[in-house]
């Protein structure tokens, strides 16, 4: 396939194995990514992962502040398919009509569930037990074009949002690259999508991020890992946001919930159906630690009575 002439387009970490595979199996003539971004409190100008390994290879790149405005670029590159992942920006009419071959994305779920941008998170907030890849062609609709091929992965009880996003992008990458002689050859799946069954997972609004210690156990447990390493969950203590990368749970009755549980070396919160015990938290103006360095660093006494808010 090394005579396959590719424009990739993508952004963020999830993208790049994809963009590694595609280097190594084919010709990546142009790679079209967002523009740098000021990051920190520093605010300084950073390239997307997508172009940092980009211009490792020696690949032109092309960063348009709107691409349904700004695409000639595209259209001025001699290509045979263009290839998306997780690029961020919605793919005009003229771009998709261009290639021979056409546009392909790889997206992170099994489709028609979960379209849109925040797949890893919505499958393990809604405690799915399976997820996976997708690579499909594209059509001017968000994530509703024809599949070509799928596939799936077990979600285990310690994976998060982290251990979930490098699973599954080096499942696309090793899909893809599978998928792509059959797409050449023109003898690849096309299979509609099920109007039917068709969900969406939009970005986390920064409201999704709030613990409701008035849910079960599980569903908390599903929001804290389905929310790590970012933007992760939190709950408020005395005003401020702590902060909750991982817990555990312990099934039980409560008159009332949000209330704080100090038993020997842990802290805990009262739940619908039992204790939330918080195992790392990140509290307001402070680094990450085990809940044993937290406690080991305040006033215990404080917790009796108090609950969550």
């Amino acid at each position: 396939m090394k005579d396959l002439k590719v424009i990739f387009m993508g952004t963020p970490d999830f993208a790049v194995p994809v963009l590694q595979k595609l280097i190594e199996n084919t010709n990546v003539v142009l790679v079209v990514t967002q523009p740098d971004k000021s990051v920190g409190r520093k605010q300084v100008l950073t390239k997307t992962p997508v172009k940092v390994e980009a211009e490792k290879a020696g690949i032109p790149v092309f960063q348009p502040i709107k691409i349904r405005e700004d695409f000639d670029v595209v259209l001025n590159t001699e290509a045979d398919i263009i290839i998306t992942c997780a690029y961020g920006q919605i793919i005009p009419k003229a771009i998709l009509d261009y290639p021979s071959l056409g546009c392909i994305n790889v997206h992170a779920s099994l489709l028609p569930k979960y379209r849109g941008g925040a797949p890893i998170h919505k499958c393990l907030l809604n405690g799915d037990e399976k997820t996976g890849i997708t690579i499909m062609y594209m059509d001017e609709a968000m994530d509703s074009g024809d599949i070509i091929a799928q596939r799936e992965y077990k979600i285990l009880e310690n994976d998060n949002v982290g251990t979930l996003h490098e699973k599954l992008s080096q499942i696309g990458a090793d899909l893809l690259i599978e998928t792509l002689p059959s797409i050449i050859n023109g003898t690849n799946e096309r299979i509609k999508q099920n109007i039917s069954e068709v969900t969406y997972a939009y970005n986390i609004k920064r409201e999704e991020e709030k613990l409701d210690f008035s849910k079960t156990g599980r569903e908390i447990l599903n929001k804290v890992r389905g929310l790590n390493p970012w933007p992760i969950a939190n709950f408020l203590l005395d005003g401020n946001e702590m902060k909750v990368l991982e817990a555990t749970f312990e099934e039980g009755t409560n008159k009332e919930v949000g209330k704080f549980v100090l038993d020997k070396k842990r802290l805990g919160v009262t739940c619908q159906d039992g204790i939330i015990y918080l195992e790392r938290v990140k509290p307001f103006g402070k680094k990450e630690m085990d809940i044993k360095d937290y406690l080991n660093g305040i006033n215990k006494e404080e917790f009796t009575n108090k609950k969550v808010g």
